[in-house]
C-alpha cells in the first residue's frame, strides 16, 4: 500500500529550511489539538481507576461507559439507542480505518465517496481497501456542501460525510442530512457521518445523522451510522474514546471483527471517559473559549464567525507561498488547505488558495498569532 504523507509531515518539508523569525514567540495552529488542560475531574477519575490496569478490558466496553454514551445521544441528540446500536472504540480514527475494511471485505470493485478536503484517514482506507473513490467536492461554489448524483451513487458502497465539517467549518441542517438519508436507503448504500465536531458550536447546536434518520423515518437507522469522539469535546485526545453508533445489524458482525482487531481501550481510561461523557458543563465552557477566538479573529481578520468546529478556513492568492512567509517572518505555523485535498476526477482540488487555522490556543495566544497573521496578509 502508498499511503500519501500526513499533511504535517507535508508542511515540515515545506518549510524545513526556513529559519523563522525569533523576534517571536512560535505560533503553532495546525493541529486541531485542544491547547487546555484535559478538566481536573477527568483527570482524577483516570487516576482513581489505576487499579483496574491489572484487568483485561472487553473489547465492546464496560456498561457504564456504555450507558454513558447512551445518555450522551439522548441528551444531546434527543435519540434513545439500545445497547446493540452503539460500540465504544479507541477514539475515531481506528474505527474510519477499520470499519470500511469490515464492511467492503466482499465487495469486488468497491466504491467509497467522501467529502474533500478531508480528513486523511478516509483516504488510507480507501487505499486499504482497494476502493474507486469518488470526491465530494466542497468550494465556494456550492457553499461547501457535498453535491453527488444519483447515478454516481448507485456505484456507492460507502458514503463518509463530515458534518460539522474539518476544515471548512460548514455544517448541514437536519433536513439536509435527511435527504442524504433517504439516498442512502433508496441506493442502499452505508451512510457514516464523523460528527466529532458536533459539540463544538457557536450558537445553535448541530444535528447529528441520526436524528435526521429519525427525521425521514428511519427509527432503526438502516444504512446509517454515526461516529463521534471525546478528543474535542472535553479537551481530551489521549483518553482515545469514542463510539460508532446506528444500524445494529451492521453493528453486530463488526463487533465481531473488533474482536481480533484488538483496540480494546485499557479500563482506567473508560472509567475517566464514561464520567466525560455524562458532564456538559465543562464542554459549554469550552464552547464559550472557542467562540471567543472567533470573535477576536473577526475583529482582527473581518472573517464571520462559524457555526461550528474551532478552524479558520481562510482564502489567500497562494496557500504555499503564504505559509512560508507566515512562519518566515512571523513565526506562525499554519496549513496550506491543498495538502488536507486532493484533485477530484475532473482535476480540481478544493483546498487550493486557502489555509487552515485552528483556533486552539488561549485568547492571548490567539490574539496575538491573528495579529502577526493580519500584518503578514496585508504585507
Amino acid at each position: 500500500m502508498n499511503f500519501e504523507p500526513y499533511p504535517f509531515e507535508k508542511l515540515n518539508k515545506l518549510l524545513e529550511n526556513i529559519i523563522p523569525n525569533s523576534d517571536f514567540a512560535p505560533s503553532v495552529l495546525t493541529i486541531g489539538e485542544p491547547q487546555f488542560e484535559t478538566p481536573t475531574f477527568i483527570q482524577s477519575a483516570l487516576a482513581k481507576h489505576t487499579d483496574l490496569l491489572k484487568k483485561y478490558p472487553k473489547t465492546g466496553g464496560e456498561q457504564n461507559l456504555r450507558q454513558a454514551m447512551r445518555n450522551f445521544v439522548k441528551r444531546r441528540f434527543h435519540t434513545q439507542l439500545d445497547d446493540a446500536q452503539i460500540i465504544p472504540t479507541f477514539g475515531t480514527r481506528e474505527v474510519l480505518f477499520n470499519f470500511p475494511q469490515f464492511l467492503l471485505f466482499d465487495k469486488r470493485n468497491p466504491v467509497m465517496a467522501y467529502t474533500n478536503p478531508f480528513y486523511q484517514i478516509y483516504e488510507g482506507a480507501a487505499l486499504a481497501t482497494r476502493s474507486q473513490v469518488i470526491h465530494l467536492n466542497l468550494d465556494a461554489s456550492n457553499n461547501f456542501q457535498p453535491i453527488i448524483s444519483e447515478k454516481e451513487l448507485k456505484k456507492c458502497d460507502l458514503v463518509i460525510l463530515n458534518f460539522p465539517n474539518n476544515p471548512t467549518t460548514a455544517t448541514l441542517s437536519l433536513e439536509e442530512l435527511g435527504k442524504w438519508v433517504t439516498l442512502a436507503l433508496k441506493h442502499n448504500f452505508v451512510l457514516l457521518n464523523d460528527e466529532c465536531y458536533s459539540e463544538i458550536y457557536t450558537n445553535t447546536p448541530p444535528p447529528s445523522l441520526l436524528e435526521a434518520a429519525t427525521y425521514v423515518g428511519n427509527n432503526d437507522f438502516t444504512n446509517v451510522l454515526i461516529i463521534n469522539s471525546i478528543s474535542k469535546r472535553s479537551s481530551a485526545p489521549g483518553l482515545r474514546s469514542g463510539f460508532i453508533a446506528g444500524d445494529a445489524k451492521i453493528l453486530k458482525e463488526y463487533m465481531k471483527y473488533r474482536t481480533y482487531v484488538g483496540c480494546a481501550s485499557p479500563l482506567p481510561l473508560q472509567s475517566a471517559a464514561a464520567e466525560a461523557w455524562s458532564e456538559e458543563t465543562h464542554v459549554a465552557h469550552s464552547r464559550e473559549v472557542y467562540k471567543r477566538n472567533f470573535e477576536i479573529a473577526q475583529e482582527i481578520l473581518g472573517t464571520a464567525i462559524p457555526e461550528a468546529t474551532f478552524y479558520l478556513w481562510i482564502a489567500v492568492e497562494d496557500a504555499l507561498a503564504f505559509t512560508k512567509k507566515l512562519y518566515k517572518e512571523y513565526n506562525v505555523k499554519v496549513l496550506p488547505g491543498e495538502f488536507l485535498a486532493r484533485e477530484n476526477a475532473k482535476g480540481e482540488n478544493p483546498g487550493i488558495g486557502f489555509v487552515r487555522i485552528a483556533l486552539v490556543e488561549d485568547e492571548e495566544k490567539t490574539r496575538s498569532a491573528l495579529t502577526r497573521i493580519k500584518e503578514c496578509l496585508n504585507g
